[in-house]
């Protein structure tokens, strides 16, 4: 069995926990919890007939300027950045946490997920926004941890390229 170590990076309470707990349990709460140093889940799934162990490292929010615990980064094979679609200042944390990863452990298997994309009518994200990253080849998803929305497509997706890269 082969173990992925992923990270979930973004701001506070764009939805990072929910993503999880849809991919790991299929569950989606609307009561926030916020995320204290970091939470470790498990997903097992079997790719090409190999199994694989997902390790989730679910990290607390950050805003631009908290830096990251690099110890929680130490081993991560692949990571996602996650922006809420309604709050455009999170996009921007992302894609900053996202530079200081390359920083810290250069290229690495990697998904900015849009979040909350069953609420696009409230978005501050706008479409031109989305296909200027895409353009400049962010690999990205819109997703919505409530109806599940590519939420196991973005884990695949990563999973998949981590495995391409071993």
């Amino acid at each position: 069995m082969i173990n992925k170590k992923i990270c979930m990076l973004g701001a506070f309470s764009v939805g990072k926990t929910s993503l999880v707990s849809q991919y790991v349990h299929s569950v989606f709460s609307d009561k926030y919890l916020s995320t204290v140093g970091v939470k470790i889940s498990k997903k097992m799934l079997v790719r090409n007939g190999q199994e694989i162990s997902l390790v989730l490292w679910d990290m607390e929010g950050k805003d631009i300027y908290a830096d990251i615990n690099t110890s929680y980064l130490r081993g991560a094979m692949g990571f996602f950045v996650v922006a809420d679609g309604m709050r455009r200042e999170t996009l921007e944390i992302a894609l900053s946490l996202r530079e200081t990863v390359f920083t810290l452990l250069g290229p690495t298997p990697h998904r900015l997920l849009i979040n909350k994309a069953d609420m696009q009518d409230k978005w501050e994200i706008t479409p031109a926004m989305v296909d200027t990253l895409h353009e400049s080849g962010v690999p990205l998803l819109l997703t919505s941890a409530k109806t599940g929305m590519a939420v196991e497509e973005a884990f695949i997706e990563l999973t998949d390229e981590m495995m391409r890269r071993r």
